[in-house]
């Protein structure tokens, strides 16, 4: 993703609501386990029985992630019979968590970084 103004979707540049809006955003992320829910939503809706298997955290913890997630406006919730399906709020966040991982993982395999 390049950010030069040729390939901005907003031609202006942000103002401080932007700024504050995406600390907000950012925040949350700054967590593994909430990376990992994050992450697997990016795949599809999931339970919270599937989303402790993925994240390795005890089911309770989970909890409390998603709500936090939810409360950030990051993830919505729906029941689903008896069950409630988490999904990602939006598609941006996918990108963002996959943006992060990428930057991550040249940063650990030593892979020269994009320009």
């Amino acid at each position: 993703m390049h950010l030069s103004p040729a390939n901005r979707s907003h031609p202006q540049d942000p103002g401080a609501e932007q700024f504050a809006r995406a600390a907000e955003v950012l925040g949350p992320l700054a967590d593994r386990p909430r990376l990992v829910l994050l992450h697997t939503l990016g795949k599809g809706e999931a339970d919270v029985t599937t989303l402790t298997a993925a994240c390795g955290a005890a089911r309770p913890a989970v909890s409390q992630h998603l709500a936090r997630l939810r409360l950030a406006g990051l993830v919505d919730a729906r029941k689903g019979g008896r069950r409630v399906v988490y999904a990602l709020a939006d598609g941006h966040l996918a990108r963002l968590v996959g943006e992060a991982l990428s930057h991550a993982d040249h940063d650990l395999s030593g892979s020269q970084r994009h320009g």
